[in-house]
């Protein structure tokens, strides 16, 4: 139980873990790159530890000091003598899917916890068995564990049926290895974290419109950067510096990268008050520093092609909109509920228990603002971001706000709740 109490206003700078898609991308790129990767501000979440302990059991070298961490595959990888565990990350079930698949004589078996086991799997299954995959699971390999025998894929061009950038990664790294060019077709754009490492590694993209097309190389070049921030961690410091009184908040060193900044363009026309300053590029994204400050704001329409640049910040969305004036519809969300919980549910029960005017829709929600959040007992349903959504909410509540699993919020963000404790100013303070 973690019990976040009203604060005033939250003031300081956030030194943020780093961004956790790139964090795995790194690992996994790495782990088949010809002199390995090095990487510094590692992120410290316990899904991208998940990929770690894969990729070691399958024969990477994995060398961690602090937040750096270093990946290489001396002698390439090979089949693991036991099952590899992706735990709760589903970025880590999806794309070593893609990484064994297109790996001749490799075979594993993918498994995970109790949540990871009811997320849908098809969506990477099907268009890496159209490439020549053997993947094998229940229900046809609808979900995990998924038992993979890597072998010499053809190229194919995949249309994308579900937005999403796991599988547009696995996909990839099928592609790494196999006879013929891999050609993906996005017709809604999501996060392009791969590709711009992929550039980084040194491998050539074309892309045209839509379609982003990769030629095989099977020993990318190693290389050493530092991760950027990670920006979904960043959402939950500028939602309640905005929406909270007399704050500001400075982060520097986030990720920029414009498929992930979708939050930030949402709430500047909700009315947000923020500066940007670009940094440059790290490791081929874009990183820079974010100030907050506090903000009136008013709510929106949020959906479509906006939806995939900030899926995961829509749990802390639905607070800002709570808090907001007049009414913010988010749509075509559906993907919502095959997360870590279904949060479209989870967020409505919890943001309900403390006096919001939130309702279910099929593929969103309907929030009028502002409300006057009264406090209490909420349970985020073992969500990672759904829970440090909801201490941004106890920020803003009129009593403390009781959260009954906190401890899930180490999947993404380990020092968030000391963090939380450092930067608000309640009422006993100056």
């Amino acid at each position: 139980m973690k019990r976040i109490q009203p604060a005033k206003k939250i003031i300081g700078t956030v030194s943020l873990p780093g961004d956790k898609s790139i964090s795995h991308r790194a690992a996994l790129l790495g782990a088949v790159s010809s002199q390995g990767i090095t990487v510094h501000n590692f992120s410290d979440g316990s899904d991208c530890t998940s990929t770690l302990c894969c990729l070691e059991k399958a024969g990477a070298k994995v060398v961690r000091k602090g937040s750096t961490l270093s990946v290489s595959s001396p002698s390439g990888l090979s089949s693991p003598s036991s099952v590899l565990d992706a735990g709760n990350s589903g970025t880590t079930a999806r794309t070593l899917c893609g990484l064994i698949a297109g790996m001749p004589g490799m075979k594993a078996t993918i498994s995970g916890d109790s949540s990871l086991a009811k997320r849908p799997m098809l969506r990477v299954v099907k268009p890496l068995r159209s490439a020549g995959a053997s993947i094998g699971g229940p229900s046809g390999g609808a979900s995990l564990p998924l038992e993979i025998t890597g072998t010499l894929l053809q190229g194919a061009t995949h249309v994308l049926e579900t937005p999403s950038a796991q599988v547009k990664t696995a996909l990839f790294l099928a592609g790494l290895s196999s006879e013929e060019p891999t050609t993906i077709i996005e017709p809604v754009s999501t996060r392009d974290h791969t590709e711009r490492m992929l550039g980084h590694l040194g491998i050539p993209l074309y892309l045209d419109g839509h379609s982003i097309t990769m030629a095989p190389s099977r020993a990318p070049r190693g290389s050493e950067w530092t991760i950027p921030g990670d920006f979904s961690s960043a959402a939950f410091w500028i939602v309640a510096a905005a929406v909270l009184p007399d704050s500001s908040v400075c982060i520097p060193g986030v990720g920029l990268n414009p498929t992930r900044t979708g939050l930030l363009r949402v709430l500047e026309r909700m009315g947000l008050a923020f500066t940007v300053e670009q940094s440059g590029l790290w490791g081929g994204e874009p990183a820079g520093t974010i100030t907050v400050h506090s903000s009136r704001l008013r709510g929106t329409e949020v959906c479509g092609t906006e939806i995939p640049l900030l899926i995961d910040e829509l749990p802390v969305l639905a607070v800002a909109a709570a808090l907001a004036e007049g009414t913010t519809e988010i749509r075509d969300a559906m993907e919502l509920r095959f997360k870590e919980s279904d949060r479209i549910v989870t967020v409505v029960k919890a943001l309900s228990a403390i006096g919001a005017d939130i309702v279910e829709l099929e593929d969103g929600w309907r929030i009028k603002g502002p409300s006057k959040l009264t406090g209490g007992r909420v349970s985020a349903a073992g969500d990672h971001r759904v829970a440090m959504a909801l201490a941004v909410a106890g920020l803003a509540a009129e009593g403390p706000v009781e959260i009954e699993d906190p401890d899930c919020a180490a999947v993404s963000y380990p020092g968030f709740f000391s963090t939380l404790d450092r930067l608000a100013c309640r009422s006993t303070e100056e």
